[in-house]
């Protein structure tokens, strides 16, 4: 859930559009973003390796990061992998793909992966066909309170 610092940042609610409404489409600074409160300590990512640079229609793409807890006590953290499809009208500005909880012990770190189907690749646009949109994809890996860092 987002939270707003107030309502003058939500567009009139004369149609039922997710624009500037919800992460997904939200492009303002929220009081709490998406995801906050799930972990309560700091942690970093590095090294986010993809299983293919350019990826075939139908394929699977695996995502791996390290994650390292970076204070001295343990900690629970909830990885988010964010996608952010080419844009046109009507696309997210990302979503939210996939998520892993992992425990750290002070100075661990641990190997985080996640794969993405291409189910998750696609979109539907505004005659509800589904379809993955040919260009550029980002995808970066967050920490649950800090959606905008990127590894």
């Amino acid at each position: 859930m987002t939270f707003y610092k107030s309502i003058e940042q939500l567009p009139d609610f004369t149609e039922y559009s997710m624009k500037g409404r919800t992460y997904r489409y939200f492009s303002g600074e929220p009081l709490y973003k998406f995801g906050y409160g799930l972990s309560y300590t700091n942690f970093a990512y590095s090294g986010l390796k993809l299983s293919a640079s350019t990826l075939q229609a139908g394929k699977d793409l695996t995502v791996e990061v390290d994650c390292a807890q970076r204070r001295q006590d343990c900690g629970d953290e909830v990885a988010e992998l964010y996608l952010v499809p080419p844009q046109s009208d009507g696309t997210p500005l990302r979503s939210l793909q996939g998520f892993k909880r992992v425990h750290l012990a002070p100075g661990e770190s641990t190997k985080v992966s996640f794969d993405l189907r291409p189910r998750q690749l696609s979109t539907v646009d505004e005659q509800g066909v589904r379809s993955v949109k040919p260009g550029e994809y980002t995808v970066y890996v967050a920490e649950a309170n800090r959606m905008s860092r990127r590894a």
